[in-house]
């Protein structure tokens, strides 16, 4: 893309770097410099990225070099990037102060949210959910009530990853209604029994209803549900491993379990999950359920969110080999340790 090649690529993933308050990497800013300032000057659209993904050190580059000083007009600095700057600028501005003063970022986002349009406040709970805090609750919670459906199912993701939420709490309640553990002489069995319907109480919690009460519905409803419920009221309540529990798996929804737990182990970066889910897939699960997960996921659920929630190692099934499955397994473990550990999102 620096070379010059889909320029609207670039475009794209400038856009998406800025509009989740990243940065462009340093080493990458020069090459990128020069490949807008080379574009028409009629054409700000690309400078205006550029300028919003480089950050304070593409404006400090623009110092040095005055062939990029076209940086500097698009670079609104302290608080004029709040009331002045565009949508990446103000995310920002917000992710900054978040980072800094969290309590300031809420109060900015309170102050803000009636005069916001829905865009703009589903980013601010974006912002907000890069560093969840107990304190964020009350702010959330209100946010369930929104007229805007993108903006309730923002905050209900949300208080779903949040440790110890009412929502949390609200979920594993309707969640444990639909599973119980059966012992017999061949070992533990899970018995599924789905949700019927979806009410309003479910619907205000983010969980989004089927068409009506058939298998697919309320298949994809007790997916909705496990998505959201903590992943502790499984191992606490049955007292037993991950692993334990998917050896136990009820013939006929192990799919539909192993998706909303997949979801439900990302959303709360539960590695112990993580491990013992990719076991299950690599070690062959139920049957056929290697070879065929991702499709039957997709008969099964919605597959957007199947696809969305399961680890991209899982997807990796879907190659020939399970060295490569194996392979990026890794590379994703990793990337996620470094994330952890440089405490970015």
């Amino acid at each position: 893309m620096l070379g010059g090649e889909h320029p609207d690529l670039l475009a794209e993933w400038l856009a998406a770097v800025a509009g989740r308050g990243r940065l462009v990497p340093a080493e990458l800013l020069p090459a990128l410099l020069d490949q807008a300032r080379r574009g028409s000057p009629a054409d700000s659209g690309l400078r205006r990225l550029v300028a919003a993904a480089g950050g304070p050190r593409a404006r400090w580059l623009a110092g040095l070099n005055p062939e990029w000083a076209f940086v500097l007009a698009y670079a609104p600095a302290g608080e004029d990037a709040w009331r002045l700057g565009d949508a990446a600028q103000r995310r920002g501005y917000l992710s900054a102060l978040r980072a800094g003063d969290p309590g300031a970022a809420r109060d900015l986002v309170a102050a803000s949210w009636d005069a916001a349009g829905p865009d703009e406040r589903v980013m601010f709970l974006g912002v907000i959910a890069g560093g969840l805090d107990p304190a964020d609750e009350p702010l959330l919670e209100a946010a369930l009530d929104d007229r805007n459906d993108r903006v309730r199912q923002a905050a209900a993701d949300a208080l779903a990853a949040l440790p110890g939420s009412a929502l949390a709490g609200r979920m594993a309640a309707r969640a444990v209604t639909c599973l119980r553990l059966e012992r017999s002489a061949g070992g533990p069995r899970l018995r599924v029994s789905p949700p019927g319907e979806c009410d309003a109480a479910m619907r205000r919690d983010g969980v989004r209803a089927g068409r009506g009460a058939g298998p697919d519905e309320r298949r994809e409803l007790l997916f909705e549900v496990l998505s959201r419920t903590p992943l502790c009221a499984w191992t606490d309540g049955f007292g037993m491993t991950p692993g334990e529990i998917l050896d136990a798996l009820a013939v006929g929804w192990a799919l539909v379990l192993v998706a909303g737990w997949s979801w439900a182990a990302v959303a709360q970066r539960n590695q112990e999950w993580m491990a013992a889910l990719m076991s299950w897939i690599l070690t062959g699960g139920r049957s056929d359920a290697v070879s065929g997960v991702l499709r039957q996921l997709a008969r099964e659920v919605n597959p957007a969110r199947a696809l969305a929630g399961i680890d991209a190692s899982l997807l990796a099934m879907t190659l020939p080999g399970v060295r490569d499955a194996i392979d990026v397994l890794r590379f994703r473990y990793q990337m996620l340790r470094e994330l952890d550990d440089d405490g970015a999102g």
